[in-house]
């Protein structure tokens, strides 16, 4: 090997050109940094080999040359079985990496399959809908077909729609009306005489809802019209007023219809039994849900309904929040979405099988908690949760308790309420 490519052009991890001009004596670098520092005559109470590594340049730019690569001149040669051990290790180095890239190209190429699958589905669901279901609804919306579909996922471009029939209108709110309450709702804010509370708290909760997507927030493309739905509802129902956890459901709905049709959605959503006695705050109503609940979670998942009851923690912990944001709040908004779905085809009920397919899915996991751990998890669930096993979970889960289902036991308590969870009465 040539002289420069031996000493000037060697790199630790690599060769690059060779410097510039000649190429000195390794003892004449030597004897002029002893010069320079002052150490001339003390040269021998120090290592030659310590000097040659620090006169080395040290530039890491390749681990194959440090693998493959002889050693420099100045230092003793690898020996031949250590030099084949080190190929060998490159080689199964090289062999891992070409192996980890050709199982991730195999993943993305899996995920791109699956998600062109799934774009044609919806695309072809979304044909059946508006070809199909929607210009039929009165005919087709209970037939067991829809009903496959409906369990399956409503189409985005299609959702808003289907939900506006399936919750109906039985307010017979109109767009004049909307208008009517919104423009009440100016007035108030303008006026000085006006109550600013529900306002003051409509927009601090705006603040909150969805703060991921930064639409809804000052400055957004939705911030004004959500604003509008939540103020121009007080006016329509100063009974109700505004409660912490409406902004998520008008959040819901507006993202998937006009204006007004989801003012009109949402009037009709909170006017149901359920949620009526939730944003009402009727307390003893409140505790009939939970102790209908109670029945078909003991029912479905007894182990994990006595390992809730020795730590004391009852429904109302966790359920309340999942049912005032109808689990826009506490699921990823896709699969709250596809619960929305199910909820407005099936009622108040689904909200609480639903509660109960999640307690299902991560019960392994809960039944291993205290109470402090089981009220964390479930009131901050897992930012990934699988839909489809979530689904396949509250499919699992039996609506029936004794021959009876739940508007039965529903109702049997609101006739007796001795009858309700021991464990609710405070």
């Amino acid at each position: 090997r040539s002289v420069e490519h031996r000493d000037a052009g060697w790199k630790l991890f690599g060769k690059v050109p060779p410097r510039e001009g000649p190429v000195k004596d390794p003892r004449r670098i030597q004897k002029e940094y002893e010069t320079k520092t002052g150490r001339a005559g003390h040269s021998n109470l120090t290592s030659p080999r310590q000097n040659v590594r620090k006169n080395l340049d040290f530039e890491p730019l390749s681990t194959t040359a440090l693998i493959l690569e002889d050693r420099p001149a100045n230092l003793p040669a690898k020996p031949a079985e250590e030099a084949e051990k080190h190929r060998q290790q490159y080689e199964e180095m090289v062999a891992q990496a070409k192996k980890r890239e050709l199982k991730e190209a195999q993943k993305r190429k899996k995920q791109l399959e699956e998600r062109c699958k799934l774009e044609e589905s919806i695309g072809s669901a979304a044909q059946t809908w508006n070809q199909e279901i929607l210009p039929n609804w009165s005919a087709m919306c209970t037939s067991r077909r829809v009903r496959d579909l409906w369990w399956q996922g409503i189409p985005p471009s299609v959702r808003g729609k289907v939900w506006s029939l399936a919750v109906g209108n039985e307010l017979n709110i109109t767009h004049e009306l909307y208008n009517i309450c919104l423009a009440r709702a100016k007035e108030k804010c303008r006026s000085t005489d006006a109550p600013l509370a529900p306002l003051e708290l409509i927009k601090l909760d705006i603040s909150r809802t969805f703060p991921q997507l930064c639409i809804f927030q000052q400055g957004g493309p939705y911030h004004d019209v959500l604003h509008s739905i939540l103020g121009a509802y007080t006016c329509y129902r100063p009974d109700v007023g505004y409660v912490q956890g409406m902004s998520f459901i008008a959040a819901v709905l507006i993202l998937n219809l006009d204006t007004a049709d989801a003012f009109i959605a949402f009037a009709n959503l909170l006017n149901k039994p359920c949620q009526m006695a939730f944003f009402r705050v009727d307390h003893s109503l409140m505790l009939t849900y939970f102790a209908a609940f109670e029945v078909f979670f003991e029912e479905n998942l007894p182990k994990l309904f006595a390992h809730f009851k020795k730590n004391n923690l009852t429904p109302d912990i966790y359920l309340i929040d999942w049912i005032f944001t109808l689990y826009s709040k506490s699921l990823p908004l896709d699969l709250a979405s596809r619960v929305w779905d199910v909820f407005c085809r099936d009622g108040d009920e689904f909200l609480f099988r639903t509660a109960l397919g999640l307690l299902r899915l991560f019960q392994d996991v809960l039944t291993g908690m205290d109470f402090i751990h089981m009220a964390q998890f479930l009131t901050r669930l897992p930012d990934l949760v699988p839909a489809e096993q979530l689904f396949q979970h509250i499919a699992a889960v039996h609506m029936t308790s004794r021959n009876r289902k739940w508007a039965q036991v529903l109702q049997t308590l609101q006739r007796d309420p001795e009858r309700g969870s021991p464990v609710l009465k405070r």
